[in-house]
């Protein structure tokens, strides 16, 4: 899955709490989101006056993009075949993150392809 259905994916699917997210769906939107955090932030303090601006559109960012975030992170822990509450376990998450999903089907459904 590239950047930008990545990105989509997440975004559509905003309250899906069931099912899985690939390892490429969950980086890509990491990374995403880090990227628009950053640039909204650097701009924020940067610019005098106009920064008021671009600190309301990061909270906004923030406030849509939590939601979104949990389930697919959620849907990152059941693709590990765990339930979507390891996300709260600090390291732990990280590293089931960061492994490759099970093969095959697991008791969260079939893999994303």
């Amino acid at each position: 899955m590239g950047f930008v259905d990545a990105v989509k994916s997440a975004y559509n699917n905003y309250a899906k709490f069931e099912g899985r997210a690939s390892r490429s769906e969950f980086w890509w939107f990491v990374l995403f989101y880090m990227i628009v955090a950053i640039a909204l932030s650097f701009l924020a303090g940067l610019i005098p006056g106009v920064g008021k601006i671009f600190g309301i559109l990061l909270m906004v960012f923030y406030i849509g993009s939590i939601v979104p975030f949990i389930a697919l992170a959620a849907r990152r822990m059941h693709d590990t075949d765990h339930s979507g509450w390891f996300q709260l376990i600090p390291i732990y998450s990280l590293y089931l993150a960061i492994i490759e999903g099970t093969k095959g089907e697991n008791r969260f459904g079939a893999p994303v392809v």
